[in-house]
């Protein structure tokens, strides 16, 4: 019983060591990224900007009105990627699984194409419902279509109807572009990026984000069980069901919402909770907070990247990510593909 209680005594320091370092890094990277651009500022003047900030300054006008939103709305929406992406492999036991490779990302940008052709001047808000109901609805054709196929939804099954259903909602998206001439508007939800995150986006999305997160937090125990296999998790009095469906609700609300602010950026929720893994174990507990946190470094360093590459011009962050995560991908497939 104390070898027990010590080893979780470990894990805890363990785990909270290396929360408090990633924490650190994130805000050292935001740090950065808020210094970075075409006019250089010292992180003296960012840091009296953030706490006290002047309007009739043009440096603090610059930092608070750009920059600032800019690196939040990438560190919040790198969280929330992971998350998702977390919560999809533990409750569907699939490795592979993520927002963008599952076809929840596709199906929100096709909302968006349908939104952007037959109702141009929708608001904000709207577009926020429209993208996280081509996101849900995405979903349900992706587990209908794993699920038609004889001896049920498997991990390879969900991966490849999410595959299809990617490619077809991405092809979709792409007729409805150049018919409708929406091609340079489309632009942005297919490479993903940041720029153009503002406060009011931020107002509206944080706190959806941020709830959702928390409830993710929650949910840890059980996606862990859920994660062991059904037989075990329903043994412990798990309904297993349910914490799928939860699980499955909250990662859609966050990739919905997210490709509603920065595009379908795909491969944080892949790449990350393995990390976040490889780090703290198989915990849950652990492995979703942990990977909020590294979901928003990875998102603000990339997004630094991409300003660094080629400026004053800017690469799109999903191409910055990719170069990430396809390589990740596949390493993964090809380690499952042996495990078959």
């Amino acid at each position: 019983m104390r070898k027990l209680q010590a080893t979780s005594s470990m894990k805890l320091f363990s785990f909270s060591l290396i929360f408090i370092i990633s924490l650190f890094v994130l805000v050292a990277a935001m740090f950065l990224a808020i210094s970075y651009g075409a006019k250089e500022m010292t992180l003296g003047t960012v840091w009296t900007a953030v706490i006290d900030y002047n309007p009739k300054l043009t440096a603090h006008q610059i930092i608070h009105e750009l920059r600032l939103p800019r690196v939040i709305g990438a560190a919040v929406m790198g969280a929330a990627f992971a998350v998702a992406g977390a919560l999809m492999q533990g409750v569907t036991r699939n490795p592979l699984a993520d927002a963008g490779i599952l076809g929840i990302n596709s199906g929100a940008t096709f909302a968006v194409a349908l939104s952007f052709a037959f109702f141009p001047n929708l608001p904000y808000s709207a577009l926020i419902v429209v993208s996280f109901t081509g996101a849900v609805l995405s979903t349900l054709f992706i587990f209908m279509l794993g699920r038609s196929a004889p001896g049920g939804l498997t991990p390879l099954r969900l991966t490849l109807a999410g595959a299809v259903v990617a490619a077809l909602l991405h092809s979709l998206s792409s007729g409805i572009a150049i018919y409708y001439n929406l091609a340079q508007d489309l632009a942005f939800w297919y490479a993903g990026g940041v720029a153009g995150v503002k406060w009011v986006q931020l107002q509206l999305l944080v706190p959806v984000i941020l709830i959702t997160i928390v409830w993710a937090f929650m949910m840890g125990r059980s996606v862990s069980l859920v994660s062991l296999g059904d037989d075990v998790a329903i043994n412990l009095g798990v309904n297993t069901k349910r914490i799928r469906l939860l699980g499955m609700t909250a990662s859609v609300i966050l990739a919905g919402v997210s490709v509603s602010a920065v595009g379908a950026i795909g491969f944080v929720g892949l790449v990350i909770p393995h990390i976040a893994r490889k780090l703290v174990g198989v915990d849950y507990r652990f492995i979703i907070p942990l990977s909020a946190l590294l979901g928003a470094v990875l998102l603000v360093v990339a997004d630094m990247g991409a300003r660094m590459v080629n400026p004053p011009r800017e690469l799109a962050l999903g191409i910055m990510v990719a170069l990430v995560g396809v390589p990740f991908f596949l390493y993964l497939a090809r380690k499952e593909r042996r495990s078959l």
